[in-house]
C-alpha cells in the first residue's frame, strides 16, 4: 500500500462524514462535498478519523489508495477551512472588481471582461490590483484562478499580465543591435 494511502484522515469536531457502496460525502461549515470511489479501496471511519483500505494488492489498487486518501483529505479542509488563491493584476490600466458572482476585469483589451464564478465559489478584491478566490472544493477554486489568469497570462518581457501571487516570473532580454 502507499505511503500515503496508510496515514489516515484526521476529522475534525464540525465535520460529518458520510460512507455510501461508491460513495463518500463530507459535510462541514462550509458545504457538501461528494466523491466517487473505487471498487479497489474502502473507507472505514474509525473514531474520528478516515482509514483507506485495498481489496487487493494489485499495483492499481495500491496507486488509487493514495489519490483516494489525499482527495478525502482535500475535501475534509475544503469543508473545514476552505481553500484560496490570490492572483496579482500587473500593468498600467488593469484592474479588477468583484461584484456577487462575477468579476469585471479590465485588462487592456478593448473591451471589459466579464469572468461568471461558478457556484460555489466567492471572489474578493481587496485592492483593485488582487484577486482573491475562495471556495471549498480545491479542484473548482485552482480552476477558476487558472480561468482568470488565462485571459491575460504574464508576458516575458515586462512581466505584464494576471499572476499568481506566488508566480516569479523570469524576464527575458530585449533583442539588442
Amino acid at each position: 500500500m502507499s505511503r500515503v494511502g496508510k496515514s489516515p484522515v484526521e476529522l475534525p469536531e464540525k465535520v460529518e462524514v458520510t460512507i455510501g457502496a461508491d460513495r463518500i460525502s463530507v459535510k462541514g461549515p462550509l458545504g457538501t462535498l461528494a466523491q466517487q470511489l473505487t471498487p479497489n479501496v474502502k473507507v472505514e471511519k474509525i473514531e474520528n478519523r478516515l482509514e483507506i483500505k485495498v481489496n487487493d494488492n494489485s499495483r492499481q489498487a495500491n496507486a488509487i489508495s493514495g489519490t483516494t486518501r489525499a482527495l478525502i483529505a482535500n475535501m475534509v479542509h475544503g469543508v473545514s477551512r476552505g481553500f484560496e488563491r490570490k492572483l496579482t493584476l500587473v500593468g498600467v490600466g488593469y484592474r479588477a472588481q468583484a461584484q456577487g458572482d462575477k468579476i469585471n476585469l479590465t485588462l487592456g483589451f478593448s473591451h471589459p471582461v466579464v469572468h461568471q464564478l461558478p457556484q460555489g465559489v466567492k471572489a474578493e478584491t481587496p485592492t483593485q490590483t488582487e484577486i482573491i478566490i475562495k471556495g471549498a472544493d480545491k479542484q473548482q477554486v485552482g480552476q477558476v484562478a487558472a480561468d482568470v489568469r488565462n485571459y491575460r497570462p504574464p508576458e516575458p518581457y515586462k512581466g505584464k499580465g494576471v499572476r499568481y501571487a506566488d508566480e516569479r516570473i523570469v524576464l527575458k532580454e530585449t533583442k539588442k543591435k
